[in-house]
């Protein structure tokens, strides 16, 4: 296809001037009627890479998504745009489904999405064959692999497409599959020779941060409250958890609500709403809450609890700056949330999901308790090295933690790990029970066992249970220590712990940074990087330009973000344009969106600037 022709479609009905990176080369595979399996991270442009398309060819594009909100979501934007989609899920009545099958009839759409559940249902796959479905975008595409972080065995029952329809090429996208996922993907789907694309898993834009959790309501909430005109996900391992924060939050003057699969759908469907269109600031969820979630002005996530693996970490801050304007995701970390995951591991029937769990639960700990870059590590989980030794956007890089020569209380620890593995060989204990043990606990479990007759008990009093948790942890990080995989984690030497042991040789350890220290510098870079003119525009005219958005899309019924992103408004923000023809280069600004906002949002600028005077030191947006 004309290169220009794609760069015609991609200002005309999106708004840009440029494809981000890989998006064209995708979209030229795709519609050549090629397999293409790509990874883009969140917030990359994945769904641009089968809506261009869409528009390029007669016929219909089929989207398989997970989540019916999703859908929703995906269809309110492309409408707004003057992209003829829809969908068909559970949540239609029987005479609106009747009228969308025959507006697909009819050939009226170019999108259609559905979830993977409506696949085997004859009447369904004979209208399919009905519809000229030129190509199947499989959105979330690491649902399909038992090795992923979000497995889905309905997603089992797309291969069934490659048969009812052989001849339609197939777009598996995701943000988040190591090696072996995307391996697994191009399995299950049986893609042909696809077009493998895999672009930089780095999002230079967000600011990594893991707090020790202390008092984590109080962490929390001065988190939230430092960010008082943002909007943010809260991100718990248990519904209960979800609802008393969303309940203290709300008590405490945050518009919060809890998201979790326990509610009913009705209020499930609210509160979603509500933090889509800015009601709510807040949302406190299970991961039941933001897969494929298009919000691109939320701006931080925290983490309250620990997540179970890092692809889902990943997929989850990365729903911070999906418009490429600042996100700071904080983390908030207790190595007793590891224990909670053990337990629900443990309770798997399938050894196998056992093994994949403990493994995911393994990586996910050493990133948490890193004392190294945090972009690196994520990165390198993902098979890609960053380049630089600071990335200056994570804690440990930030706010280094002091080191100090830890040789004394790190020989104590191995000798008590290597004492008690000799006092009971065949019962392995836990970095907890080291702990007692060397600080002179008198429990049950150390008298039972005899654990207060090694040499090593009581050696270790002149530091807290803790402490000598956090050098066992940093331990485990040198590889001095491993820990095994099973429901309660124990600790024992490496062959390089008893050489370091035996050999009486040095060891550097950190010490643990303050809960805030780290925050305050990950929030002061943020601030940097604002001041630096990368998002510098007129502060007070985006506000107002924020409250008529809101109106338009009250009255349009749809989530504000659906009519433009903060990016637009910023940059409309700093150009003030005063035309028709000013308005239609700034970037989001398609040729339907300038048709129905162009005049609304360019009285708004002009009667600002009767009253205020232009900001002539607004940067670049």
């Amino acid at each position: 296809m004309n290169p220009n022709h794609l760069q015609q479609l991609l200002q005309t009905h999106f708004g840009y001037d440029r494809f981000r990176p890989l998006q064209e080369e995708i979209i030229r595979d795709t519609l050549a009627g090629r397999d293409v399996l790509a990874l883009l991270p969140t917030g990359g442009g994945k769904s641009l890479c089968y809506q261009l398309p869409a528009l390029a060819h007669d016929g219909l594009t089929l989207v398989i998504s997970p989540l019916i909100s999703l859908m929703k979501d995906q269809v309110d934007a492309l409408t707004v745009g003057g992209i003829p989609a829809t969908f068909i899920n559970s949540t239609l009545d029987l005479p609106t489904l009747r009228r969308r099958q025959q507006e697909l009839d009819a050939g009226q759409h170019r999108l259609l999405y559905i979830a993977p559940e409506r696949l085997p249902q004859p009447e369904f796959q004979e209208r399919l064959r009905r519809w000229r479905v030129n190509r199947i975008a499989v959105d979330e595409a690491h649902c399909i692999s038992e090795w992923g972080h979000d497995f889905r065995p309905d997603y089992r029952q797309i291969r069934e497409l490659r048969t009812l329809l052989p001849d339609v090429p197939v777009l598996a996208l995701t943000a988040t599959a190591t090696e072996r996922v995307r391996a697994d993907i191009a399995t299950q789907l049986q893609l042909r020779a696809p077009g493998i694309y895999i672009a930089s898993f780095n999002r230079p834009n967000l600011t990594y941060t893991v707090q020790p959790k202390q008092q984590p309501y109080r962490q929390l909430l001065a988190l939230v409250q430092g960010r008082p005109r943002e909007s943010g996900i809260v991100y718990c391992q248990s519904r209960k958890t979800a609802e008393t924060l969303a309940e203290r939050l709300t008590l405490d003057g945050v518009a919060a609500r809890p998201y979790h699969a326990g509610l009913d759908a009705e209020t499930r469907t609210a509160n979603q709403e509500a933090f889509l269109r800015d009601e709510a600031r807040v949302v406190c969820a299970t991961i039941a809450f933001g897969m494929g979630i298009n919000k691109s002005n939320v701006r931080f996530i925290i983490h309250h609890d620990l997540p179970k693996n890092i692809e889902g970490y990943y997929q989850e801050t990365g729903r911070a700056g999906r418009d490429g304007l600042p996100g700071e995701c904080t983390l908030l970390f207790s190595p007793g949330d590891a224990v909670k995951i053990r337990k629900f591991i443990a309770e798997k029937p399938d050894p196998r999901d056992q093994e994949i769990a403990r493994d995911q639960l393994r990586q996910m700990l050493h990133y948490a308790e890193s004392r190294t870059c945090r972009r690196a590590h994520l990165l390198r989980y993902f098979g890609e090295a960053f380049p630089d030794d600071n990335c200056g956007g994570c804690d440990n890089c930030l706010a280094p933690r002091e080191a100090y020569d830890g040789t004394r209380p790190a020989h104590k620890l191995l000798s008590c790990v290597y004492r008690l593995r000799q006092a009971t060989p065949r019962l392995g204990v836990g970095l907890n029970h080291i702990a007692e043990v060397l600080t002179g606990a008198r429990t049950a479990k150390i008298q039972a066992w005899g654990h207060d007759r090694v040499s090593t008990y009581g050696i270790g009093q002149e530091l807290a249970r803790p402490a000598w948790q956090a050098v066992g942890h940093e331990l485990l990080q040198l590889g001095l220590l491993r820990q095994t995989d099973e429901r309660f984690a124990t600790v024992e030497l490496t062959p390089e712990g008893l050489a370091t042991l035996r050999g009486r040789q040095p060891v550097t350890l950190t010490r643990l940074p303050l809960a805030d220290s780290a925050t305050t510098a990950a929030s002061a870079a943020t601030t940097a990087r604002r001041r630096a003119g990368d998002i510098a525009c007129d502060e007070v005219l985006f506000e107002r330009l924020r409250t008529l958005r809101r109106r338009l899309a009250d009255d349009r019924n749809v989530p504000a973000y659906v009519i433009f992103s903060d990016l637009t408004l910023r940059e409309l923000a700093r150009r003030y344009p005063a035309s028709a023809a000013e308005f239609a280069t700034v970037p989001g600004v398609g040729q339907s969106k300038h048709a129905e906002f162009a005049k609304p949002f360019l009285a708004e600028i002009a009667a600002f600037l009767e009253t205020q005077p232009r900001q002539s030191a607004a940067g670049s947006c």
